[in-house]
C-alpha cells in the first residue's frame, strides 16, 4: 500500500525524468524537493495567494532549490486523474526558470495557459 505522499513523490520524479531525457547537460546543481504545505510566513513581496512551489536560487554555497508544496498541489485539482498532469507544469514552469530556458524546451506540450 502506497501513501499518497509517495505517490505524489513519483510523480515529481517522473516529470523530473521526461526533462533530464531532453536535456543532454542535466539539470546541473538544481535541487528539489517536496513539502507538505507552504510556510505561513511568506516574504511581503510574495503574493498572498498560496504558492504551489517556491524556486530559491543559489546562495552562500546552497544549491538552487525549487521546493512544490504537495497539499496546496492536490487541492488545486479538481479531477485526482489530472495530479500528474499538474505536477509536471509545477516541475517545468519552476525548472524552465532555474535553468533560463523556455518551458517548451523542457515539455514541448506545455501551455502555459493552464
Amino acid at each position: 500500500m502506497r501513501s499518497r505522499s509517495d505517490a505524489f513523490d513519483d510523480m515529481v520524479l517522473d516529470a523530473v525524468e521526461r526533462i533530464e531525457r531532453r536535456l543532454p547537460q542535466g539539470l546541473g546543481d538544481v535541487e528539489l524537493a517536496v513539502e507538505l504545505v507552504p510556510p505561513s510566513d511568506p516574504a511581503p513581496w510574495e503574493p498572498q495567494q498560496v504558492p504551489l512551489s517556491r524556486l530559491f536560487p543559489a546562495d552562500r554555497g546552497l544549491a538552487t532549490r525549487v521546493v512544490l508544496y504537495r497539499r496546496p498541489i492536490e487541492t488545486r485539482v479538481e479531477d485526482p486523474r489530472d495530479l500528474a498532469a499538474v505536477v509536471n507544469d509545477v516541475v517545468v514552469e519552476q525548472l524552465s526558470v532555474a535553468l533560463g530556458v523556455d518551458p517548451t524546451e523542457l515539455d514541448p506540450g506545455f501551455d502555459d495557459r493552464g
